[in-house]
């Protein structure tokens, strides 16, 4: 019987080399949780690095190009000092982009790293309307670490109350991009359902 693809499934070729060689497809439902649990179970190092990609919103809001975690910035030129926003993701263009790129394996080390300007995502502190800001990467420091609920949402694990969420409303127009690209701001607030469509997060390495 050959799988049937649906977005909630993946497939995946397995090759076995014996005196003939022979593929088979495995039709295989990773979810966000298991992959983080997984990832936080391999000898992890600083030396290691993941597969780069883009953190972004599951509800596209008002942009069907979706929004995702971005410095604020144009790409390779971003600003590392000026923090974080939700951005029309760029993988629309063919790919990620680096402003947009986080290192997967991190995840399971709990930290939210932007391998390209080498710094870690930092919580201002551990009250409501906290901004996020991009920093050196610290061992042990608390206002780094980050989990994933069983929602999608972000969660600051210092303070699990609090969650990264986009800006509701009107996005506000960015500087590029036919159409214009769209930005909103991003902070911790209250995980709440009220609040779903702006605080649940997926991964993925390209959007097309």
């Amino acid at each position: 019987m050959r799988p049937v693809y649906s977005p909630n499934h993946a497939l995946v070729r397995v090759s076995i080399q014996r005196s003939s060689h022979k593929s088979f497809w495995i039709d295989v439902m990773p979810t966000l949780r298991l992959l983080v649990i997984v990832l936080s179970l391999l000898p992890l190092s600083h030396n290691v690095s993941g597969e780069q990609v883009e953190i972004y919103l599951i509800d596209p809001v008002d942009e069907d190009r979706g929004f995702c975690i971005d410095i604020k910035g144009h790409k390779s030129k971003a600003k590392i000092q000026r923090g974080l926003q939700a951005h029309t993701c760029y993988s629309y263009q063919g790919k990620i982009a680096v402003d947009q790129a986080f290192d997967s394996v991190a995840f399971g080390e709990n930290r939210l790293y932007l391998p390209a300007f080498d710094v870690c995502v930092g919580a201002e502190s551990i009250r409501a309307a906290a901004s996020l800001q991009l920093e050196r990467c610290r061992e042990g420091e608390e206002l780094q670490k980050f989990g994933w609920d069983e929602k999608g949402r972000i969660y600051l694990m210092a303070n699990p109350g609090l969650c990264i969420s986009a800006a509701q409303g009107e996005a506000r127009k960015g500087g590029g991009g036919t159409p214009v690209h769209l930005i909103r701001n991003l902070s911790l607030q209250h995980c709440s359902a009220s609040l779903i469509p702006t605080q649940r997060w997926s991964f993925r390495r390209l959007n097309y």
